[in-house]
């Protein structure tokens, strides 16, 4: 599994205006991303994860509130070119409260985004670069905040949370329940 920010297994817009390295750099590929709006961000990140079916590659993208919605926007949609639609609802939720706990409670400027397919099961994973495991947490009754990651739990068949050189990834699985003609 890659670090955070390895360019070599990283792609995302913006990535061929700048190197992401470690020299200074990598302000210029953040800077180019966060000006993207956010229907920009959601086309450059559609195309690139459709590609990648069984790939290891990650889309990078600003760590802003409002791109939750386009995350859960370019899941839904890359479940859909992909034939999952028994996944459609599940992955496009937990997708989301992944990235609303990214933009939320770590601080970062960037988080990454990966879709891998395998056989029998469909990985879902946001990086950020925290090294903040997250944790379950007993929410107060009536609150809106606190049930993000005890529906990961609920609702997929495992999730965890990998410590990356640079920060943490924080996954579900869903297995894939092939259908039958």
């Amino acid at each position: 599994m890659a670090g955070w920010g390895e360019a070599e297994r990283t792609s995302h817009p913006g990535a061929g205006l700048a190197a992401d390295d470690q020299s200074g750099s990598r302000s210029s590929v953040l800077e180019t991303l966060e000006l993207l709006t956010p229907q920009q961000v959601e086309r450059e990140c559609f195309g690139r994860l459709c590609e990648q079916v069984g790939a290891e590659e990650e889309v990078c993208l600003p760590s802003r509130p409002e791109l939750v919605r386009v995350v859960r926007r370019v899941v839904l949609r890359v479940l859909q070119d992909w034939q999952l639609p028994q996944l459609l609802e599940v992955g496009e939720l937990l997708a989301g409260e992944l990235m609303a706990n990214a933009v939320r409670h770590t601080g970062g400027r960037r988080v990454g985004l990966r879709l891998t397919r395998r056989p029998g099961w469909l990985r879902v994973e946001v990086r950020d670069s925290s090294r903040a495991l997250p944790c379950l947490i007993l929410a107060e009754p009536g609150n809106e905040n606190g049930y993000g990651i005890k529906l990961v739990d609920a609702l997929s068949e495992r999730w965890g949370a990998d410590l990356l050189p640079r920060g943490k990834g924080v996954w579900f699985e869903l297995k894939i329940r092939e259908r039958t003609v």
